[in-house]
């Protein structure tokens, strides 16, 4: 399953730590290895997998955002969404009730619920702004949710 598991260097680890604390405006303490699975690298705070490096850039994945009060780089939909994102869809601009501004095209985001609890992980197609205005259109790409492989082998630790 996991592959190459090993301890980060404490340079690389500040990096890391510095990377998500910028993106999701939280804090994230604790030890960090990094091993690889399928064609991604995960990241595994304190011995439980927590995240995940995509092009250079750690992000939490979503057991990792429970964790934390992130306060950037979010997408909230309405409730009539929820399904089709567990279900592995991308996010649609029409379901998507408030965004980040900070956001900008390309960005890893994390799409929660009314609530505020995290659903999926994704990569934003529009900036912050465009999601809360657009009416139609994929605003979000789907990476990672709540059922799939990585959420269930975070949640089997």
């Amino acid at each position: 399953m996991l592959k190459n598991r090993h301890m980060v260097s404490k340079k690389e680890k500040k990096e890391i730590l510095r990377k998500i604390e910028t993106a999701l405006g939280s804090k994230v303490d604790g030890s960090i290895e990094i091993a690889d699975y399928e064609k991604m690298k995960l990241l595994l705070i304190n011995g439980k997998i927590r995240g995940f490096v995509m092009d250079g850039e750690p992000f939490l994945n979503v057991e990792g955002l429970k964790e934390v009060q992130a306060s950037k780089r979010y997408v909230i939909v309405d409730d009539g969404a929820i399904k089709h994102i567990l279900n592995g869809a991308d996010v649609m601009a029409a379901g998507i009730v408030d965004a980040d501004d900070g956001i900008k095209k390309g960005d890893m985001v994390w799409v929660g619920d009314v609530r505020s609890l995290p659903l999926a992980i994704g990569i934003a197609l529009m900036d912050g702004k465009e999601m809360k205005e657009a009416r139609k259109g994929k605003a979000v790409e789907n990476i990672h949710h709540i059922g799939d492989k990585i959420w269930k082998m975070a949640k089997e630790e």
